[in-house]
């Protein structure tokens, strides 16, 4: 999400960090409602404070700053602000029911719940589900609520196959679905190829279900052929080809889950590029990984050594061969 920041939430927002940091729970409350008692939009405190907050949390893990812990603690802290800012203001909705979920084995709910929370304050009648919606658990409180819209969120591109298949069983209930997450690319290029409109930020979305017609796009080019299906096949084979080709006798039980882990990732990452026929994809995520692997003082010789690994069995697989072998790490 993009925000203009007010300068009394710029000013708070160092010290709504520090709270972040400390885990301090009372004292993100205490300065959020403070800025809305002072008269700031509660959107401008969702949007211009919890957002990039939480935005700036994620960058401190991917440069190893923060750990695991402290970013679960101070994610849980802005949950806890969020609510308090969704009982302290409490406009009655005078708009149309909205469903907002995250998609079966989408675990990062918060951005999506600031939707949800940014769109009730627009008026419209918004129920959350949370996340990871098994899709026919979706499906069937669809039927049961016809609501106006239902937005779906997906954080990370590797999903995207999953992401089609929900996007795919909403419509079914001739239910208009609304898009939005990192996983649909910052400029939603992917969601023009799924075929699905995407909103970028929660303002954006409240636009798109106020006209008369949720936007359309063009019908998706076929998805999911031959090539993403034996990806998707050898996904066991290639991690333990890589796994038999790295040397793990001084890796802790800890470290080896990490790396299977990681493996797995990239041929995720790997099939969903093949998937949406993007290299870009599988580009951006060799970037992320890499510089996650950099702090953490991995050796990125090993990124090099699994793509070769991967390559060598994918040879008959032109997509993604080519994308390993054209991917600089």
């Amino acid at each position: 999400m993009t925000a203009v920041l007010s300068p009394t939430v710029r000013e708070a927002y160092p010290d709504y960090l520090r709270c972040l940091d400390a885990a301090d729970e009372h004292g993100a409350i205490d300065l959020a409602l403070a800025l809305i008692e002072g008269g700031v939009p509660a959107e401008d405190v969702l949007l211009g404070l919890v957002a990039p907050a939480q935005a700036q949390v994620g960058e401190f893990w991917q440069r190893n700053e923060w750990s695991v812990a402290q970013e679960h603690a101070a994610t849980h802290v802005s949950e806890r602000v969020v609510a308090a800012v969704a009982t302290t203001v409490r406009p009655r909705p005078h708009r149309d029911r909205i469903v907002v979920a995250c998609m079966d084995g989408e675990w990062h709910a918060l951005p999506a719940r600031l939707v949800a929370e940014v769109l009730r304050l627009d008026g419209w009648d918004v129920t959350f589900l949370g996340a990871s919606v098994p899709s026919p658990h979706l499906v069937s409180y669809l039927h049961r609520q016809d609501p106006r819209a239902v937005l779906l969120a997906c954080a990370l591109p590797m999903r995207l196959p999953f992401a089609y298949r929900a996007i795919e069983a909403c419509r079914r209930t001739d239910v208009p679905v609304l898009v939005g997450g990192r996983g649909f690319g910052t400029d939603g290029r992917w969601a023009r190829t799924l075929g699905v409109p995407f909103a970028a930020d929660a303002r954006a979305a409240s636009s798109l279900l106020a006209a008369p017609v949720l936007a359309g796009v063009e019908e998706p080019a076929p998805l999911g052929d031959a090539e993403y299906a034996g990806l998707v096949a050898a996904r066991v084979e290639l991690i333990d080809l890589v796994l038999e080709r790295l040397d793990l006798s001084r890796y802790s039980p800890a470290q080896i889950d990490a790396t299977v882990a990681d493996l797995g990732y990239i041929v995720d990452s790997l099939a969903a590029a093949v998937y949406v026929d993007d290299v870009t994809l599988f580009g951006e995520f060799v970037s992320w990984l890499c510089t996650v692997l950099a702090s953490r003082g991995v050796p990125l010789h090993t990124v090099g050594l699994t793509f070769d690994v991967m390559a060598d069995r994918l040879r008959d697989f032109p997509r993604a061969h080519a994308y390993l072998r054209s991917t600089a790490v």
